[in-house]
């Protein structure tokens, strides 16, 4: 079988974040430890009233409409499906913060921004995904300010010894497969001069991720098993990968990680 090229990829994770059963199985956060995270992952990165963020993959909104509101920053999201961003406005909008929220539809390997314009820049649970990391590290470096800072909380994975359960396409999409080591998430910003300030593992957190998609699709068996079926969910499948994903998380094979790193003060 022919691997599909990153466009490919890129239009597969579009399509399965987008649609309302991931929404049902993730709830309001697409990433293991929820907003709680996310807040952990902004006081890290020191943002302050007035600050411009970009949320790299932004999903529905949920963390920009959270750093706006909670922190008083200016935030653009943008994200690969037209139908999130068009959510996420929706959303900005209801909150009352369609003003310091912007959304745009666009790709994290080629980011529609100028060169230094941010003062800090998030992406979390998704450079996992993007099939050229390096690439999109060098986009973020570009648009940070010099001494601007990123932040990132990703899948961590120990790829010699991941099951075979996993692997394959659907486990990409779920951000498993194509995983990092967290020292290789390092190396890969390093490379795009992003110097590394602080890590932390957050393996709990994937935990009850884990825990918690297996309790809303065991609802969602009895109550929406059409939907289900409609969206490709293998039900016969699930429990086994499920399984197999907490075994590994057990076994430090799979993990959730924090990381912080900053743009060289010095760069012109």
């Amino acid at each position: 079988m022919n691997q599909p090229s990153g466009e490919e990829l890129k239009a597969c994770c579009a399509a399965a974040y987008s649609s309302d059963i991931v929404a049902l199985l993730l709830g309001e956060s697409y990433h293991p430890g929820g907003t709680a995270l996310t807040r952990r992952l902004a006081d890290g990165l020191g943002l302050t009233p007035g600050a411009r963020v970009l949320d790299v993959a932004s999903g529905r909104g949920t963390t920009a409409l959270l750093l706006a509101d909670a922190y008083g920053t200016e935030v653009d999201g943008v994200d690969y499906a037209a139908a999130n961003t068009a959510l996420a406005q929706g959303a900005a909008q209801a909150a009352g913060l369609a003003d310091p929220v912007r959304f745009t539809t666009g790709d994290a390997e080629h980011l529609p921004y100028p060169e230094g314009v941010f003062d800090a820049v998030v992406c979390e649970c998704a450079l996992c995904t993007f099939p050229d990391k390096a690439r999109a590290a060098a986009e973020f470096a570009h648009v940070l300010r010099p001494g601007g800072r990123l932040g990132i909380t990703d899948v961590t994975i120990d790829p010699t010894r991941l099951p075979a359960e996993l692997t394959g396409l659907g486990a990409r999409i779920a951000c498993i497969a194509d995983a990092r080591p967290l020292e290789e998430y390092a190396e890969i910003l390093a490379g795009a001069g992003l110097r590394t300030l602080r890590t932390e593992r957050h393996d709990q957190a994937m935990l009850r991720m884990i825990d918690q998609i297996e309790a809303r699709l065991n609802i969602l068996r009895i109550t929406a098993a059409a939907r289900l079926a409609e969206a490709s969910v293998d039900l016969t499948a699930a429990p086994a990968v499920l399984e197999a994903a907490r075994a590994a998380v057990e076994d430090n094979v799979l993990g959730y990680a924090l990381l912080i790193a900053e743009k060289d003060p010095r760069s012109v």
